[in-house]
């Protein structure tokens, strides 16, 4: 590769990219240069992170939840997110399968990240989503899930589990994508 764009983004994290994403090697290099103009230092930090993020929900308070996302994908756990971090992020939030979008999303809600899922992180996850939701969209859910408690017991119950009980990651995927009402639970979709 002898043009200009060669030096930019390394040819490992090239071609990893290419794989892990399916994304092409020309939107990858558009994808960096964006990242570089708005991240000169290379990395984005967790209030970086946030404050991007609270620009999607202008009218809530979308930082507990841009920790919880930030968290998920700050793989390396350095506090930071670099290129390849921030490009499977907007991969896996965006254009990723169902399955790969699932075990992010466990990974989301595996707030101590030791593998399992309990009943206080899916009440901890659920409540910072709901803390994007405007008031008036709450007004229109069902009255089975118009409230985070309530969305926790109807997401909860899919799994078939105790209060006290543990949900793994292949048990969290299977009953997601047996169920298509508890896929909408586990996430805000802004009315448009």
């Amino acid at each position: 590769m002898g043009n200009s764009k060669s030096g930019a983004v390394s040819k490992e994290i090239l071609e990893d990219l290419k794989l892990i994403t399916k994304f092409s090697e020309t939107e990858i290099y558009h994808w960096y240069e964006n990242f570089k103009k708005q991240c000169p230092s290379g990395r984005i930090t967790r209030e970086e992170f946030q404050n991007i993020y609270s620009k999607f929900f202008p009218d809530c308070d979308a930082n507990t939840y841009a920790q919880h996302v930030f968290r998920s994908f700050d793989t390396n756990e350095d506090g930071t997110l670099d290129f390849k971090e921030y490009i499977i992020a907007l991969h896996m939030t965006s254009t990723g399968r169902t399955t790969k979008k699932l075990e992010w999303a466990f990974s989301l809600f595996d707030v101590d990240k030791n593998g399992y899922i309990t009943k206080a992180e899916v009440t901890e996850i659920c409540a910072s989503i709901f803390k994007l939701i405007p008031p008036d969209e709450v007004e229109d859910l069902p009255d089975d899930e118009n409230t985070p408690e309530k969305r926790v017991e109807k997401l909860w119950n899919v799994f078939e589990k105790a209060d006290n009980d543990r949900v793994t990651e292949a048990e969290f995927i299977k009953g997601l994508l047996s169920n298509e009402d508890a896929l909408r639970l586990i996430q805000y979709d802004p009315l448009t």
